[in-house]
Formats: C-alpha cells, structure tokens, sequence
C-alpha cells in the first residue's frame, strides 16, 4: 500500500508541478508529500523531479516514469469500479479536455453532474491540443478526424459553419452578393492558438483564382467574443452553426453569402485505449453522444 501512495503522491505532483498543490488535492501537508517523493526516489534509486526555489519539473527518468505510474493507477481505478459497478454509481475524478465551445457544452455537462453526482468534473477549457496520455486527461472532446493509435474514439456530431451579421450592421453597410464583397467589410477573425495563423474563411468562388486576403478589424480566439460583436453590429463573423442557432431564429443574425460557404466538421470524444474503460469515462461517453447533437 505504500507503493501505491507513493504512485498517487508522484502523479499529483507531476500534474500539478507543485508539492503544495498536490497535498491540497490529497488532504496532507506539502512537507508530507516532499518526504513521500523523497522516499519513492530513494527507493528506486533515481532522481523523478528537478527542483528549484520556482519550480518543479520532471526529469527523463520521472517523465517515464509518470506513464508507467498513471496505466498502474488506471489499471486499479478500473479494476475496483468494474467489480463495484453492480452495487453503486460511477463515482471518482474525470479529468477532461474541451475546446472553447462553452454555449455547446456546457448545458449538457450540468446534465451530467444531476445526472452523476458522485463524479467530480474537472474541466480543461482550451484550442490547444492536449496530450491526452502524457497529460493524464480521462477524456477529451476535439474537431477533425482522430489520428493517434493511442486513443479510443466515438464520433459526437457534426456542425457547418457560416457567416452571420446583424440586421442593423447589413442595414448599415450594405449586404455582400459575392465573396469579393467583403473585402469592403469589417471581419471578425478566429486566431488559432498552436499555430497564431488566422482560421480561413471556406468559400466558394470560382471565378477567384486566389484566396481573399481578408480585412481584420478585430481578432480573438474563442466563440463568445466574436458572437457577441457580431450581435453588437460590429461586423461579420464566421461561427459554428450550434453557437448561432436562437440568434438566427430570433432574427439577430442573418446569414450572410450562404450560397457560397461550404464549410463542416466534426466532433469526437476521445479516450486512452483500453479493454476495460472506467465506468466514469464510458457513462460522460454515453451522456455526451446522446445529447450534444441528439438525432
């Protein structure tokens, strides 16, 4: 049993990057938890953690060691829920990664939490894409076809996007017929957080040999803002159609060059691979999958 304190103890500080931090989260003093990270590098005979007066960083041995150390605790953690799982609910701590996509999300997670209250969520909101092994996420939810063989995947839905104005700002500037139209508008742009390269505008325009070159009277890197001066009249913005729905049913927003935009993703739930994944992860799975984009 000391063993596998000293995995719990090593995790918490490897996730967190601080002996405070992770004795808050275990209920024990941060002098507690140095002594335990001391006793487990005595024990193996190998340093886990470069430490500074700033900071707490892993080494080589302690970077390998932490994936070898998260299978070992999953591998429990699952092992007593499958054998639990008759007698109570999915209960335990669900580390999940989900993009900036708040207005979708998060009505179904309250969803969930009535649903699942002895499961405590603690939530990753970011464009950046995760690491979801290395940086010990239980799930997470991205864009785009899944690519790591590492992962289990199960696909959520798909959205278009378009682009939207306000009555008053169409009033104002005059509605764009043809995608060269707006190169006399203002454009609210989505920047991408990994790359700093501005997300394109998908049109069709045939009769254009080139890509438009765009103004940008105003750049951000999630939903909300660019919805929000988008309903302010403050131009025109290129937004999922789940972020846009009642503001186009109420008359908010119109869609602007619909005959011309012709771009779609989707969503998938992602997940470690396993042969027996935790009753938490398989219940968020399930609840997400059926109530995010509902047939």
């Amino acid at each position: 049993m000391d063993s596998l304190n000293g995995f719990m103890v090593f995790v918490q500080v490897a996730e967190t990057r601080s002996f405070v931090a992770a004795g808050r989260l275990l209920g024990v003093s941060a002098s507690a938890i140095g002594k335990s990270v001391a006793r487990l590098e005595e024990k193996l005979a190998v340093r886990l953690f470069h430490r500074s007066t700033r900071s707490i960083t892993l080494t080589a041995e302690g970077t390998l060691f932490l994936e070898r150390s998260r299978r070992i605790l999953a591998e429990i953690e699952a092992a007593e829920l499958e054998l639990s799982r008759a007698s109570g609910a999915p209960r335990g701590r669900l580390r999940v990664s989900l993009p900036l996509v708040s207005s979708l999300v998060l009505p179904v997670l309250g969803e969930f939490m009535r649903e699942y209250p002895e499961i405590e969520l603690d939530l990753d909101f970011t464009d950046r894409m995760v690491d979801v092994i290395e940086e010990g996420f239980d799930a997470v939810v991205r864009t785009g076809e899944p690519g790591d063989s590492r992962l289990t995947a199960r696909r959520l839905g798909s959205f278009r996007s378009l682009l939207v104005a306000s009555p008053d700002y169409l009033a104002r500037r005059g509605t764009p017929q043809v995608p060269a139209d707006l190169m006399r508008h203002a454009c609210l742009h989505y920047r991408f957080p990994n790359s700093g390269k501005l997300e394109p505008w998908t049109l069709r325009q045939p009769a254009e040999p080139a890509e438009l070159q765009l103004p940008t009277s105003m750049i951000c890197n999630n939903i909300e803002t660019r919805l929000c001066f988008a309903l302010q009249g403050h131009g025109i913005a290129f937004l999922p159609d789940f972020s846009i729905r009642e503001s186009l049913a109420d008359g908010r927003l119109r869609p602007v060059l619909a005959d011309h935009v012709g771009r779609s993703g989707v969503f998938h739930m992602l997940w470690p691979a396993s042969r027996h994944p935790s009753p938490k992860v398989r219940a968020l799975v399930d609840f997400l999958c059926a109530r995010i984009f509902p047939p």
